[in-house]
């Protein structure tokens, strides 16, 4: 009899039978049990109709360079004059996060560790341009950036793979940029991606911004809507893609150009009310924006475009029937992740484009303005209008989406994130419930590494964060330690203008050895000194020689002198496609001994440089590695293989 009520109490609320169906549950003769059931299977496909479907969608949207005070409803301290009243909307309906970081201090890391679901440092990507020869930033420079590869690579399982595997329609628009520069090989369909197109959208170059404004005829290819925004052919294609794919369970990766430069907009109309709404006279400021803070009214165009774009894809969830869960919307099974791939640009070249204040730096600096993002999240079993101090990091999207869809990673699949859906779904303010996968404990720790252009590598643990500069001098780097928060949400200095390292040198050691510890265990590459540079460096007279080089059938040797410095390791750098846009370049181990080191060529290799690093770490490359500007090859100055 107990068993019978447990089941008339599952099925009113399962299965939302009638009270004339629940009443044969009174019955005890067995003829009528079977007209009960036979009802029960009668009613069993609309009861099923009304259930939410297991595989929820899921969209995923990219801004570039979007800053973390550049969203209105990020606004502290400063009111900022940036409107994105869609953004804010999309606030009210799921989580907030106040410290959401990205994986790295640009793009192409920060989008190959998010559809990887690793740490840049593992998947070999810490800057923008890599699989090249490990050059300076220009031959002057005292220090040189380490070889990074130029791709994600192909073995890298995305994210769109696995749900691919598990029934999802998969469609990518807009920037990819985790290719081969000039080729983006490998493709967004060779990744996971049915569904993908390549594109500028609205952003597309202008010759003349001050000009080039489009009108409301529909034969231009930005025409205006009837809001006054452009066209862009970006999100249509991520519209496009929901109408095809909406039957089935679905993943857009919708990747914006904005609001990464050139700075500018086709819609004059919007232009024109942010120079009044910043009190510029109309149209000074033409060629270079120069006034500090957030005053460039292009890029606050811009801004209000993506929030537009934004927008544009949510109401198509919020209006669109959805067809596996009858009577309902998309938006009620639809999981959206809104954020950006790094900190906002504050600078480039002479144009002011925005500012992160209070929060120091921007876009290629490991300062929080660097590596702070906007972050908000909603769906299914998401509390609306939450906020969150919980620090969190694009690599978590991964293992997130792959609980929300019910989706497993494959056999020994390293992911370096944490699932936030158990945060997300219980409570959004409860650090606790983040686990750490490299600990196994409550996370509290976050490493970035950034051995390129800032040449730095920092460590955040609970409310500290420390700042390794690496430096051309005998100290080879510099400790910095700022406290952001005190209990983890009460604001210290987020500006990071108070260095406590002299203060509290046992923590900043501390700090400073995890960070390497955990460097250590992804085999990271660091900045090396340049025997060129102009400025004096130490030990500089003692680095090796070339004497010569040769090669008999695949193997490759050099000699050298030692003066002073011991070689402790020797690479070949080499590419299969040399002389062409888009070269791969890839470093092999040399066996080196009494001033000779050997290797064998791989396989196809049609161009080779030798690297020798000695003990106070200056990198000897023969030949002297270059980049040619204008055909984009490495080549040229490399060993041909004949």
């Amino acid at each position: 009899m107990k068993k019978i009520k447990l089941l008339h109490f599952k099925l009113l609320n399962y299965w939302r039978l009638s009270i004339a169906q629940l009443r044969f549950f009174q019955l005890k003769t067995v003829s009528k049990m079977i007209i009960f059931s036979m009802l029960f299977c009668l009613n069993l496909p609309q009861a099923l109709a009304n259930e939410r479907p297991e595989k929820p969608n899921v969209m995923l949207i990219l801004t570039d360079d979007l800053g973390w005070q550049d969203v209105k409803r990020y606004d502290i301290d400063k009111p900022s004059p940036f409107e994105t009243p869609n953004i804010d909307k999309l606030a009210d309906e799921g989580v907030l996060f106040w410290q959401a970081y990205s994986p790295a201090t640009t793009c192409s890391p920060s989008r190959g560790a998010i559809l990887s679901g690793k740490h840049p440092v593992r998947i070999q990507r810490t800057s923008v341009r890599g699989g090249h020869p490990p050059l300076p930033y220009n031959q002057s420079s005292p220090l040189i950036s380490p070889w990074m590869k130029g791709a994600l690579d192909s073995s890298e399982i995305t994210i769109a793979e696995l749900l691919q595997k598990n029934g999802y329609k998969t469609g990518h628009s807009g920037k990819w940029h985790v290719g081969v520069a000039g080729t983006d090989i490998p493709l967004p369909t060779e990744q996971g991606f049915e569904f993908s197109k390549h594109g500028f959208g609205a952003h597309k170059r202008m010759q003349d911004r001050t000009k080039e404004f489009s009108t409301t005829d529909t034969s231009e290819p930005f025409y205006l809507d009837d809001k006054g925004f452009p066209f862009d052919d970006i999100t249509q294609d991520g519209l496009d893609f929901m109408e095809q794919a909406k039957n089935s369970p679905f993943f857009l990766f919708y990747s914006s150009r904005l609001v990464h430069t050139p700075i500018q907009t086709r819609s004059e109309v919007l232009l024109r009310k942010y120079y009044a709404k910043l009190g510029v006279e109309y149209p000074k400021k033409q060629d270079v924006w120069d006034e500090q803070g957030q005053q460039n009214a292009y890029y606050a165009a811009m801004v209000e475009m993506i929030d537009h774009y934004t927008g544009l894809l949510i109401k198509y969830l919020q209006q669109t029937d959805d067809p596996r869960w009858p009577g309902h919307k998309l938006i009620e099974n639809t999981y959206v992740i809104f954020t950006s791939d790094n900190g906002g640009m504050e600078q480039h070249t002479k144009e002011i484009i925005t500012d992160n204040y209070p929060l120091d730096k921007g876009k290629i600096n490991a300062k929080e303005g660097g590596v702070r993002v906007p972050l908000i999240i909603t769906g299914p079993n998401i509390s609306a209008n939450q906020q969150s101090n919980v620090m969190v990091n694009g690599v978590d999207f991964y293992p997130t989406i792959l609980s929300w869809t019910g989706t497993q990673k494959q056999a020994k699949q390293i992911l370096d994130g944490a699932d936030l859906s158990t945060l997300l779904k219980q409570d959004p303010t409860d650090q606790n419930l983040v686990i750490d996968p490299w600990t196994g404990k409550v996370r509290d720790t976050m490493m970035w590494h950034f051995p390129n252009s800032s040449m730095q590598s920092t460590i955040r643990i609970d409310g500290y964060k420390l700042i390794r500069q690496y430096e051309a001098s005998e100290e080879k780097a510099t400790l910095e330690l700022y406290q952001l928060y005190k209990n983890g949400s009460k604001r210290v200095d987020i500006e990071e203008s108070v260095n406590l390292a002299e203060k509290m040198p046992q923590k900043a050691k501390e700090m400073d050895q995890l960070l390497q510890q955990r460097l250590d265990k992804l085999n990271a590459r660091y900045p090396y000194l340049n025997p060129l540079a102009k400025t004096p460096l130490p030990n500089k007279s003692k680095i090796p020689t070339v004497i010569n080089h040769g090669i008999a059938g695949e193997n490759v040797w050099l000699t050298y002198k030692n003066n002073g410095a011991k070689v402790v390791k020797a690479e070949l750098i080499y590419t299969t496609n040399g002389g062409v846009r888009g070269e791969v370049w890839l470093p092999i181990t040399m066996q080196h001994k009494d001033g000779k080191v050997s290797g064998t060529l791989p396989e196809g290799t049609s161009h080779y440089v030798f690297n020798l690093i000695d003990e106070n770490n200056f990198l000897i490359s023969y030949p002297e590695a270059g980049y040619q500007k204008y055909t984009k090859v490495f080549a040229s100055k490399a060993i041909p293989v004949k």
